[in-house]
């Protein structure tokens, strides 16, 4: 595996048509994965249900059919929504082998690993069956991802020391959350000796297009870094991170990722606390703390806009933070509500936030939504 700490998340790529996220646009991924691996990284990050279940094929047709294998490093995850018997575990699995044609798989996450889904991966015995794969050779490195408690953390590395490594949400907006909490996550991970694969550094996008204020204070001390390169830079700073994630969606974001982690140098103490101010004045201003990883829209039975409506929220909340008349957004969730589900459709059924790595009050947040956009 390429010693560069950053990888290439395959959850927001470029698409042909933005209403379809299974139309992914082939050809403009194919310029970002050569570029990626022509500057030396080597490490791609997929799962089983990115990109409407097309995340995977999308690994065969740029990289596996373009790439030698041994060019690249490759992971991907078994979820619990996909899997209800032992058969079930191996038919995902082998369907995995089969979209990516990869032949094997260098790292593979049991994904989401929670207290709302670890009972199942246990009662599935899905810890051993992956070192049973990782013993035949298609699996070379078993671990997996986590969002929740530091508490529950420990004890499952406790009961799963065969487990490598660990998948954390970290970043320095979520650093000291009182929900996410990646500080202790990351510290749990330490303690048990576990690298660290950071998943989000950048939120979803959050700490890309971060309100202007803060974004003044990361040009008046280094004009000549990006915005996003602060966050990536955070997260990989960090000892005992191994890859930090980057869901790239065009060829510019490529080149801005690389060129600040092609020679990586760590935020020294006094660029670490300015991404705390930083934070600070985002927390100030962000109504609903979502990453749009469009987990909550896959199940929702009224087929809601969720992660989208929250942005044009977002947006709108932190432009100000008084109550505000019309903007380009109401027009934006008319737009959108054409086609998907309106806030106020909401029947409260939970299934978006049984699956929300953020532990959002989903259903509550729609409600504010609906108040601003519906009536």
């Amino acid at each position: 595996m390429s010693s560069k700490k950053l990888g290439f998340g395959l959850m927001r790529l470029p698409l042909r048509d933005r209403n379809d996220p299974a139309d992914v646009d082939i050809e403009k991924v194919n310029e970002m994965v050569d570029y990626f691996l022509e500057k030396g990284f080597t490490y791609f990050d997929t799962a089983w249900m990115y990109h409407a279940f097309a995340s995977e094929d999308v690994v065969k047709k740029v990289l596996v059919e373009r790439h030698p294998r041994d060019s690249f490093t490759l992971a991907t995850k078994l979820h619990a929504e996909f899997f209800d018997s032992l058969e079930d575990r191996d038919k995902v699995f082998n369907a995995q082998l089969e979209k990516t044609g990869a032949g094997f798989f260098d790292y593979y996450l049991l994904h989401g690993v929670e207290s709302a889904m670890l009972p199942k991966y246990e009662k599935l015995d899905c810890f051993d069956w992956l070192l049973d794969k990782k013993e035949k050779g298609l699996v070379r490195h078993a671990g997996f991802s986590y969002h929740d408690t530091p508490e529950l953390l420990d004890e499952i590395l406790t009961r799963h020391p065969e487990m490598e490594f660990v998948q954390l949400q970290i970043n320095y907006l979520d650093w000291e959350s009182p929900w996410i909490r990646s500080r202790a996550c990351y510290e749990t991970a330490v303690r048990h000796k576990k690298p660290v694969i950071v998943m989000e550094p950048v939120k979803g996008g959050t700490l890309a297009r971060v309100p202007q204020t803060a974004a003044k204070i990361f040009r008046d001390y280094d004009p000549g870094m990006s915005v996003p390169s602060w966050a990536l830079r955070f997260a990989a700073s960090l000892d005992n991170v191994m890859m930090v994630l980057s869901g790239m969606s065009d060829i510019g974001q490529v080149k801005d990722n690389v060129g600040f982690m092609e020679d990586f140098k760590p935020l020294t103490e006094e660029e670490k606390q300015l991404c705390f101010r930083v934070a600070d004045v985002i927390n100030a201003q962000t109504a609903v703390p979502c990453t749009g990883c469009s987990y909550c829209t896959e199940g929702c039975p009224k087929k809601i806009a969720i992660p989208q409506y929250f942005s044009l929220y977002n947006e709108d909340m932190r432009e100000c933070l008084e109550e505000k008349g019309w903007t380009i957004n109401t027009t934006n969730y008319a737009m959108l509500a054409d086609r998907f589900g309106r806030a106020k459709d909401c029947i409260a059924c939970g299934q978006c936030e049984s699956v929300c790595p953020q532990h959002l009050p989903i259903i509550e947040n729609l409600k504010k939504v609906s108040a601003r956009y519906d009536n």
